[in-house]
């Protein structure tokens, strides 16, 4: 039972709640209550969950060395050699051929592709595009963006151009926000991530501030556009906008007050005010879009 844990603790449970993109069309798209729609779309869920796993996976075995100077990553399975490279490597090749498998079989040719691009682009960034500064956050915003297309392209949900817009803003932000964390970890270590030779604190927090101005900015006009206001039949969801500065504004402040956006995932798990801020704004879209 140990061991299958430490295999479990590979695919990384906790940063599934990312593969929770694929259902923002049907949000968006006031279809969260067509059960052929969401059908799919958990369906999509499932399918990136597993893509994730093979490359969280492949992570760890190519940054094991690194993973064990880092104060929360040396923890890690392999980092902390519980779990041989080899068994790790097999783990992982059983669970890429699930994962095609899966998608061809059970999933819209259109969606299969995009899982294809996302594993490449994933491949990419671990084994190369990880030690470049700023490509390295551009390739985990794309991998945000490909969730979006694939959950629209599996459940029939047309994509307006808005959603793309703002994930690609917010999986910057976040990306932004791990970053400037990496920066204060590895701070006069030569031996942290080699893409951090690209950053420093000014450029980082810059570039946050920039990228929270633009998504609030975004976020608003997508909220008075008249095409969305035609499209849902009413001019409310502006009120909502207020609930995406608030929290924009915690999470800025748990990046630049307290240092605790190391990982976003984890943010998200225990921090109560974020939560009771995402759980507002959701419910009050949702509210909008099918009740007034």
């Amino acid at each position: 039972m140990g061991k299958l844990k430490l295999y479990i603790q590979l695919l990384r449970p906790r940063h599934f709640i990312k593969n929770g993109f694929v259902f923002l069309p049907c949000f968006f798209g006031g279809r969260l209550l067509d059960i052929q729609a969401m059908t799919s779309s958990v369906l999509a869920f499932v399918g990136f969950c597993m893509a994730a796993g093979t490359i969280y996976i492949l992570n760890d075995i190519n940054d094991a060395s690194a993973d064990r100077l880092h104060p929360v990553k040396k923890n890690r399975p392999l980092a902390s050699k519980q779990i041989k490279p080899a068994n790790a490597w097999i783990f992982l090749v059983t669970l890429f051929l699930l994962t095609i498998v899966f998608s061809f079989i059970a999933m819209p040719f259109e969606y299969s592709i995009i899982l294809i691009v996302y594993l490449l682009v994933n491949l990419l960034y671990s084994t190369i595009l990880k030690k470049v500064a700023v490509v390295d956050i551009v390739c985990v915003s794309s991998g945000f963006v490909l969730r979006v297309l694939a959950g629209g392209y599996s459940s029939g949900t047309a994509i307006s151009h808005w959603i793309i817009i703002m994930t690609f803003l917010l999986a910057l932000f976040l990306a932004l926000a791990k970053r400037r964390d990496d920066l204060i970890i590895f701070e006069g270590d030569s031996t942290g991530r080699k893409s951090l030779d690209g950053y420093n604190m000014e450029f980082v927090s810059y570039s946050m501030v920039i990228m929270a101005s633009v998504i609030i900015v975004s976020y608003i006009l997508y909220t008075v556009s008249p095409e969305v206001i035609a499209k849902h039949g009413t001019a409310n969801l502006y009120i909502t906008g207020f609930w995406v500065v608030i929290g924009i504004l915690r999470y800025m402040q748990l990046t630049f007050v307290a240092n605790t956006t190391g990982s976003p995932t984890m943010v998200l798990f225990k921090d109560i005010l974020l939560q009771a801020i995402i759980v507002s704004w959701s419910l009050n879209f949702f509210l909008i879009i099918y009740f007034f």
